[in-house]
């Protein structure tokens, strides 16, 4: 079968340009070898923002491009995307007050008009904000926003194939070279197909497809270990801390999942892209980041699970991984059917570059390209106001119950009203087989979203393996493999999610 598109790798960015490539007519392949946002693009710090630390290494283009996308994501995606406050507090020995307060001027000023709050220092009526720190001094409160990251990946998949793309995921290419005019794939389902084109990305093996293909490329790429911990709930609330360090870098504390919070990230170099394991040093780092800021103390025995990814940054040559650029570039070579590679990026920034992408590839491949995405909403994502959506999907279906009907409302949004068509009772769910997993809802993940694991379901479609015991764990296991003996098990560490 010939293509028009053969997209490799399941992450965000090759979502995102299958999504883009679909909404244009394209005919696109995607292959990935294990799952959707089974690596990088599930290990992210989970936002949708400017980067407002990427202001100190004079990145104004790259922050504003985001700080514009931010708000594009916030409307097309609202069950699993929303605003988020941030709480500054300030340390003048690592930066002056005058310093962070023109950043934030600048950074408000980069979003341009958006329905986001604005910037502002801290108040004495920021109780709030102000009990769970050590230092209740002087400090700024600002926004940026809180995203399901493999979500909104695994929706970008959703929405290409909705529109005609074929998402292959436990398939890997095993071979590709250039036939005249077209590339001739084999792929390890037994298929050989032929694409026009073909889009590496592959994320931290982009380096490594390149090899295989026998292409030399001209940029390069830092693999930067980013790792998270997750602990008990530290304060009340549902804002989040951004805590300056005496290195110079800063780490996030964001409410996670209800009962957590998330403590995130280190930039630490690695090798290999299978290197995505926190070590002990980055954990104690990141309770050493918590302490000096919050009254409460923690220390490695109240880590909960852990998350670790490996970015593939675009290598601009920085001495520091923390000083390395977050922007993407895009390496064309057109000697002979077109192969694009995908260097760099970032999740808030992933539709532009799919945008862009598709622009660029219309030359070559003699298509007509223009924007389908920018106001396009996501896959349930048609919800003008979530408050109101949520009281609507209590009073539809009751026997949800409070805890579930506000997690399938965030994580299916809209579309929640498919898979519970015909369901007026909680034994028509079927089964509940741990933390409110419906039977129902197992085989939607399994038929709609590609989900092959119970990995895929625990850890990235519904992060309920955070709340599960072990033994709710394995009876969802049992369920799993016999209903679905051909899904294939967990012998795959997709996400380097972790229990401790």
């Amino acid at each position: 079968m010939t293509y028009d598109l053969l997209i490799v790798g399941g992450g965000i960015n090759g979502c995102a340009i299958a999504r883009e490539a679909s909404l244009l007519g394209l005919k696109v392949l995607l292959v990935e070898r294990d799952d959707l946002a089974a690596h990088t693009s599930s290990a992210s710090t989970k936002l949708i923002h400017g980067g407002l630390r990427y202001l100190e290494y004079y990145e104004f283009k790259l922050v504003a491009e985001a700080l514009r996308e931010r708000e594009r994501l916030v409307k097309a995606a609202p069950h699993i995307i929303h605003p988020l406050r941030f709480v500054l507090p300030h340390e003048n020995a690592l930066r002056p007050w005058w310093m962070v307060r023109l950043g934030l001027y600048l950074y408000d000023f980069l979003g341009g008009k958006m329905t986001l709050a604005r910037s502002r220092g801290l108040r004495r009526s920021d109780t709030a904000f102000t009990a769970p720190l050590k230092d209740a001094g002087k400090g700024f409160v600002y926004s940026d926003a809180f995203v399901d990251d493999s979500r909104l990946t695994v929706l970008n998949a959703v929405d290409a194939a909705a529109n005609g793309a074929e998402i292959a995921v436990g398939t890997a290419l095993d071979s590709a070279r250039r036939e005249g005019d077209v590339w001739r794939a084999t792929l390890s389902d037994g298929r050989t197909v032929t694409a026009r084109a073909l889009v590496n990305a592959a994320g931290p093996w982009v380096h490594q497809l390149l090899g295989r293909l026998g292409v030399n490329a001209a940029s390069g790429v830092r693999l930067v270990k980013g790792s998270h911990i997750v602990v008990p709930r530290l304060y009340e609330g549902d804002h989040a801390y951004i805590l300056q360090q005496p290195d110079g870098r800063i780490v996030f504390a964001i409410p996670y999942q209800g009962a957590f919070t998330e403590i995130g990230t280190t930039d630490i170099p690695v090798d290999a892209p299978e290197d995505a394991q926190i070590d002990a040093g980055e954990i104690a780092y990141l309770c050493d980041a918590v302490n000096r800021h919050f009254v409460r103390q923690i220390s490695p025995t109240d880590v909960t699970s852990t998350w670790s990814g490996v970015r593939p940054l675009y290598d601009d040559g920085a001495s520091e991984a923390k000083a390395v650029t977050r922007d993407y570039v895009l390496e064309f070579d057109t000697n002979g059917p077109t192969l694009l590679s995908i260097f760099g990026g970032k999740i808030t920034t992933a539709r532009h570059l799919a945008e862009e992408a598709l622009g660029k590839l219309s030359g070559p491949m003699g298509f007509t390209a223009h924007p389908v995405t920018r106001a396009r909403v996501f896959p349930g994502g048609a919800i003008p106001d979530f408050a109101q959506f949520l009281t609507q999907v209590r009073a539809r279906w009751p026997f949800l119950g409070d805890a579930q009907s506000e997690r399938m409302a965030h994580a299916y949004g809209a579309r929640l009203a498919e898979m519970l068509d015909g369901i007026d009772s909680a034994a028509a769910l079927g089964t509940d087989l741990g933390g409110g997993l419906t039977e129902v809802e197992a085989r939607w993940l399994h038929d709609r979203e590609w989900a092959r694991s119970t990995d895929d379901v625990l850890l990235r479609r519904t992060k309920l393996g955070l709340h599960l015991s072990e033994a709710e764990r394995a009876q969802v296991e049992r369920w799993w493999t016999a209903t679905f003996p051909t899904a294939g098990g967990n012998d795959v560490d997709h996400g380097r999610v972790t229990a401790a």
